[in-house]
């Protein structure tokens, strides 16, 4: 595994729900645009629901977006998957690299992300292979 480091900018756009019974029970879907640096110089575009419940703390959520640009050197692109919860304040997060979604110079591509937030500022960590593909 190899790493790479760095920070990034987010900016999240809340959407219109599928529909009312969406919106009203607690559903929501927003656009997700983001600006990597360090190790990852790259934008990504994608697309997150979200579902609140009526416990201060407690949401969950899940992403897909398409990360484009240069990982140490190498140019492509990849997609993201996101999962995580919220449990009474307590957050559990996943974030993975869709299999065989790597294009360019990230074919092949396999891994995992950290995001991590401190002072305000967004930080991650993602921990990734290089495979060849068939």
């Amino acid at each position: 595994m190899t790493q790479a480091r760095g920070t990034f900018e987010v900016k999240l756009n809340p959407q219109k729900p599928a529909s009312q019974e969406a919106e009203g029970g607690g559903l929501g879907r927003m656009s997700i645009d983001k600006q990597f640096h360090g190790d990852l110089e790259a934008t990504s575009v994608g697309e997150m629901l979200t579902a609140s419940t009526s416990v201060k703390g407690s949401a969950g959520y899940v992403a897909i977006e398409r990360v484009s640009g240069v990982l140490q050197g190498r140019r492509g692109s990849f997609v993201l998957q996101h999962h995580g919860t919220m449990t009474r304040g307590s957050a559990q997060m996943s974030v993975t690299v869709v299999p065989d979604s790597g294009t360019d110079q990230l074919n092949g591509i396999s891994g995992s992300m950290a995001i991590r937030i401190e002072d305000g500022k967004h930080l991650y960590e993602f921990d990734y292979m290089l495979a060849e593909t068939p």
